[in-house]
């Protein structure tokens, strides 16, 4: 009897989290079905953003879509982040009148690389609205950019972070981001609630109206920042301007990684910071995912049956292939140890990206 008492009393706390989960995910879908855009016509002048550090690869994928796109009043503005590769070559080469090539070395004492280079890119921008893009990512189609300050205008609040279709190497471990993404957040009670720490931003696209970037200079309040994207999504909700989440799967891809170990030293980067970047937060939030992941589907085949059609869900919204979802339980055991190998590598300041060291604590924006 004691036996099965200790069993209840760890399987009903499990039940409930599986539960919270399934809510998440089904309430985040149904908001990202009802959304429709806005008609904007004309569209507002758009600058889009991006920071490129090492990023030559990448560029020559994405300046052709910016280039192509159909939209009238279009600036891209690109600062090469101190690169040590081909990217300022790239930059220099492309021939488009809408493109201003930036360039600038390491960033100031106290700034992180990125958030420095989008900070820049915003002292020249003019347009009326601001896209910022990372440097990974592709427009899909020529309109892509027409449509999506499209969706934006038509969104809830000024400031929009988009959900678009991840594509490149190590599936396993990249369809844990939109898999986190649908579950982890509940967008719709965003803009509803008053929690700072219940926003966000997806970095790799969002967009926002210039009068409320440069009322609130978000970048420069985050300068210090790795996750910059979370910080700044509380940082706005704090002054009146929670973000919105808009489905862009069909306008921007985002080609992550190239091979399992660069997405191991990319995800490793940031693991820790988002589960608390300190040891207390990380060992509540680790010990929650280890008893989720691992611990429930040994103790009911039932728990197994909810992470799998989690999985399923999350992959099939994502466009994810198949077999992605069929090894759906070495994602999750995968995301246990980079989860914990990223703490091991912030407590003893061994982080590094693109050549430098990652600061190895977070801000508080609790």
């Amino acid at each position: 009897m004691t036996t099965e008492l200790s069993l209840l009393v760890l399987v009903l706390p499990l039940a409930f989290v599986h539960a919270g989960l399934w809510g998440i995910a089904v309430l985040n879908l149904v908001y990202l079905w009802r959304q429709s855009p806005s008609a904007t016509d004309p569209p507002p002048s758009l600058s889009v953003c991006i920071p490129a550090r090492n990023e030559a690869d990448n560029l020559r994928r994405l300046l052709p879509t910016l280039a192509n796109q159909e939209y009238p009043d279009l600036e891209v503005l690109v600062w090469d982040d101190g690169s040590e590769d081909d990217t300022w070559a790239v930059l220099s080469a492309a021939e488009s009148p809408r493109l201003t090539p930036l360039r600038g070395d390491d960033p100031p004492p106290g700034w992180v690389g990125k958030v420095h280079a989008l900070h820049q890119c915003t002292r020249r921008a003019s347009g009326e609205c601001y896209l910022f893009l990372d440097a990974d990512a592709e427009l899909r189609r020529p309109d892509a950019l027409r449509r999506l300050v499209a969706r934006h205008r038509g969104s809830q609040t000024q400031v929009s972070s988009g959900f678009p279709q991840l594509q490149g190497a190590a599936l396993l471990l990249v369809s844990l981001v939109p898999h986190a993404l649908l579950t982890s957040l509940p967008w719709p009670l965003v803009p509803r609630t008053q929690l700072p720490a219940l926003s966000a931003l997806n970095g790799q696209c969002w967009l926002v109206d210039r009068d409320v970037y440069h009322r609130h200079e978000p970048h420069a309040q985050v300068k210090d920042a790795v996750l910059e994207d979370v910080a700044i999504g509380r940082y706005l909700k704090q002054q009146g301007h929670p973000p919105t989440l808009l489905d862009v799967q069909d306008l921007v891809a985002v080609h992550m990684y190239d091979g399992l170990a660069e997405a191991w030293r990319g995800f490793r980067k940031n693991a820790y910071l988002l589960l608390g970047g300190t040891p207390g937060r990380f060992a509540v939030m680790y010990g929650g995912f280890l008893l989720s992941w691992l611990v429930a589907p040994l103790l009911s085949i039932w728990f197994l049956v909810s992470l799998y059609g989690l999985k399923l869900v999350t992959d099939r919204s994502s466009g994810m292939p198949l077999l992605v979802t069929i090894l759906a339980p070495l994602s999750y055991l995968l995301g246990l140890i980079l989860q914990f190998d990223s703490a091991v590598h912030h407590w003893s300041d061994e982080v590094r990206w693109k050549g430098r060291s990652v600061p190895s604590s977070a801000r508080d924006e609790a």
